[in-house]
């Protein structure tokens, strides 16, 4: 196991809360997380020590919160979404991924104010969030977008907010998608060296600050009127997006 000072395990715990928050529904606030790994391991090396924790925070997700999924837009989200993900492996074996996040950054906050738009003018793009290719766009974005940097918990969000399915089924639909994504990823990040017994040792150390963190916000979110949590929802999107891009960091 690396030499890690207090300092830093305090940050990884707090991370790890985070990484719980945001299963139970809050998904922009999964930049903390992002944010306070690659800060403690660097960006390319946090990807492997988080995706372990992520997979426990599904499985967590889909036991307390996962009956009212919705197959059928995880069924149409995941062919795509696993290309991006082949596509992410790709440029993270060749490329800095550091270079991608304010692309990826900008292509959400552009997301994030056309799902904008849409709340106060509902007649606007109507029919975009069921097209094909618009599925299409938001499963590949998202399959590099967690290859590259875990951090396509907001574009699932502002995808099942798009086709605006209410609280409880977008929550249950995106851990049980995220679970089976998560896990499709464990074979190329072995591949990359990104997960190995040090690693893991520390996974297994953080695994029950998941827990505690997807309860707290599970309680969060039960307190959050519809509206209200799709409004924070957007803007905790929005700034996640900004993180990406830089802006602030």
């Amino acid at each position: 196991m690396p030499q890690l000072a207090t300092y830093d395990w305090l940050l990884l715990i707090l991370g790890a809360l985070g990484i719980g928050v945001a299963k139970s529904g809050l998904a922009g606030v999964s930049m903390v997380h992002v944010i306070v790994f690659a800060f403690v391991f660097g960006a390319r090396s946090s990807t492997g020590v988080l995706l372990p924790l992520l997979i426990v925070g599904d499985i967590c997700a889909t036991w307390l919160l996962g009956r009212e999924v919705v197959w059928g837009y995880v069924r149409k989200l995941l062919p795509p979404a696993l290309i991006g993900v082949v596509g992410g492996w790709w440029l993270l074996d060749r490329l800095d991924e550091t270079a991608f996040r304010p692309i990826i950054g900008s292509i959400i906050l552009t997301l994030s104010a056309g799902q904008l738009l849409r709340m106060y003018r509902p007649q606007l793009f109507a029919n975009v969030p069921h097209a094909p290719w618009f599925v299409w766009m938001m499963g590949i974005l998202t399959g590099v977008t967690t290859m590259l940097a875990n951090a396509a918990g907001p574009v699932v969000a502002l995808y099942l907010l798009a086709i605006a399915l209410p609280k409880n089924q977008l929550i249950a639909t995106s851990a049980w998608f995220f679970l089976i994504l998560n896990c499709s990823k464990v074979p190329f990040s072995i591949n990359l060296g990104l997960i190995d017994p040090p690693s893991l040792a520390i996974n297994a150390i953080l695994a029950p600050c998941v827990l505690l963190g997807l309860v707290c916000g599970r309680w969060i979110v039960s307190k959050i009127p519809q509206k209200l949590f799709d409004s924070l929802l957007l803007v905790f999107t929005a700034i996640a997006a900004l993180r990406l891009i830089g802006v602030g960091g």
